[in-house]
């Protein structure tokens, strides 16, 4: 009887040592989940199954050069309401200078911004009010002077609902997608119509995308050489609005990429999903985040308080086999811990 207990003892010992083997080694059915702050729903199938796809060797392999996923930012890895946090910045930024600056004061689109009235900064299709608002507080420093102020902002300025630092409130399932995908030899660029200058002081900080990998609203800089060293300063001409038809030409002139993972939230990224999933050569995922959890979050599509509207891309979604995400149901929690 003792021989057998033995035998027994070793075998189970062996079982155990495999099963940790297994968990370790990430193999197997026991393998950690990806995405632990997605629910077990079809939308996070389909993620997993699509990179499952690309990187096994088969039909639907692609090489690891061509696997480009691009995010747009605003509403898709971040919320952008009440409005887009670059938008937050400028409000901020006009408030403390307001004071000393007379112009300021009397500009209508300052006073409709500082109002939250965003009807007319957002009206027509190139939003001009919003444009001459960002030119305010964006044009004329150096690009060391502008980071600079991005940086002091965003390392003080909250969100007004949930109190907390702006680029603490990431969204965790969209982390764990970067992540994902970056393990499995993706290249994760943003691209998105927040200003390229805005995003690139954090963006590798707070999504582990380096600055050369996001693609945003740019315009001209002027070189100077000055008595302290060379600079860059940054004016509004030759703007380029890096939003709906924009994002595929902004991918093709600085990515030169086509992707095959796309990933938005609103009819501005319609043109960026079609280019990225009709008649390409390779596999392709498209996906769009759609905001239903006014609890955790917010809920809208046609009408949120400020940007981010969904109504055309919603409808395509289910004609072009692109994947919505509800966030109330597929995303268990919305942001990390506090």
């Amino acid at each position: 009887m003792q021989v057998i207990s033995a035998s027994c003892t070793r075998r189970a010992a062996a079982v155990v040592l495999l099963l940790a083997c297994a968990v370790l080694s990430g193999g197997g059915a026991l393998a950690a989940d990806p995405l632990p702050s997605w629910t077990e729903s079809p939308a996070k199938s389909a993620i997993i199954a699509f990179v499952e796809k690309v990187t096994t060797e088969g039909p639907g392999f692609v090489p690891e050069p061509e696997r480009i996923a691009v995010f747009d930012n605003d509403g898709t890895l971040w919320p952008e309401n009440p409005v887009p946090f670059q938008a937050a910045y400028v409000v901020d930024e006009l408030r403390r200078r307001v004071p000393d600056e007379p112009g300021l004061q009397s500009d209508p689109m300052v006073q409709a911004l500082l109002a939250g009235d965003m009807a007319p900064l957002m009206a027509g299709e190139a939003h001009d009010g919003l444009m001459h608002v960002i030119s305010l507080t964006h044009a004329g420093m150096t690009t060391q002077e502008f980071a600079q102020s991005v940086t002091d902002w965003i390392t003080v300025a909250k969100h007004p609902r949930f109190q907390r630092r702006y680029d603490d409130l990431s969204y965790q399932p969209m982390q764990e997608v970067l992540r994902y995908l970056a393990a499995n030899g993706f290249k994760n660029f943003i691209v998105s119509g927040g200003g390229a200058d805005f995003m690139r002081v954090w963006s590798e900080r707070v999504y582990g995308i380096p600055p050369e990998r996001v693609v945003g609203t740019t315009a001209r800089v002027i070189y100077e050489l000055r008595p302290d060293g060379p600079v860059l300063v940054k004016t509004m001409d030759q703007l380029l609005v890096d939003d709906k038809a924009g994002k595929p030409a902004g991918i093709h002139q600085f990515i030169g990429r086509r992707p095959i993972a796309v990933f938005g939230n609103s009819d501005g990224d319609k043109e960026m999903l079609e280019y990225g999933t009709i008649s390409n050569p390779h596999p392709s995922l498209g996906v769009l985040i759609h905001h239903t959890d006014g609890e955790r979050e917010y809920a809208y599509d046609l009408n949120p308080k400020s940007s981010g509207s969904l109504k055309t891309a919603l409808a395509d979604a289910p004609l072009r086999g692109w994947i919505v995400v509800s966030m109330k149901d597929d995303w268990a929690r919305i942001f990390n811990d506090p």
